[in-house]
């Protein structure tokens, strides 16, 4: 296998970290093998876009999903750090609002798995931070929801200096008590 998978305190989102072989010229790993993933998974995962986003430090993008057209995402980071959250949305789970943060960078290649019925988000941590996620189903802005980052009944620990830049979507972003939720799935 090309990566050895962890799962998070959140069931379903797993942590990957890939084999890397360094050598004098430099480094070589697998970012991305559709058969191993699966197989870690348990189930067959199909990737239909990716997105790459460039962001500042102390830009908090998030937390983002779709209600319908739901998307799982594969993400990692190319450039510099980012504190990677995930919540749980699916009423009437067990672990329904609850969140888990990781954090990715280009330095230490992990990659985030995240199953639908979650909303994401991450912050920018290093002077820049890019970050590649594939999705397994394409955007749709009309299904679109946000989740506050900051909503006192979920407790997200953002690792923070000060207030992050935000979108205005985020900004007016609703709480959890008052989000469109997923069934459990």
């Amino acid at each position: 296998m090309s990566f050895t998978t962890h799962q998070t305190t959140l069931i379903g989102v797993s942590l990957l970290e890939p084999k890397v072989f360094n050598d004098n010229r430099g480094s070589f790993y697998e970012s991305f093998n559709q058969r191993d993933l699966n197989k870690a998974l348990g189930t067959s995962v199909t990737f239909v876009q990716d997105n790459h986003s460039k962001s500042k430090k102390n830009a908090l993008r998030g937390l983002h999903y779709q209600i319908k057209q739901t998307q799982g995402k594969l993400i990692s980071v190319t450039q510099g750090e980012v504190f990677d959250v995930s919540v749980n949305l699916q009423r009437g789970h067990p672990q329904f609002g609850h969140w888990v943060g990781i954090h990715l960078s280009a330095d230490n290649k992990r990659q985030l798995w995240i199953p639908p019925g979650f909303a994401h988000g991450f912050l920018a941590l290093s002077e820049v931070a890019e970050c590649i996620y594939k999705t397994t189903d394409y955007y749709a802005p009309e299904y679109e929801r946000s989740l506050l980052w900051c909503d006192p009944n979920i407790g997200i620990q953002w690792p923070l200096v000060g207030q992050p830049t935000l979108s205005q979507k985020d900004a007016d972003a609703t709480t959890l008590a008052h989000a469109d939720l997923f069934d459990a799935l």
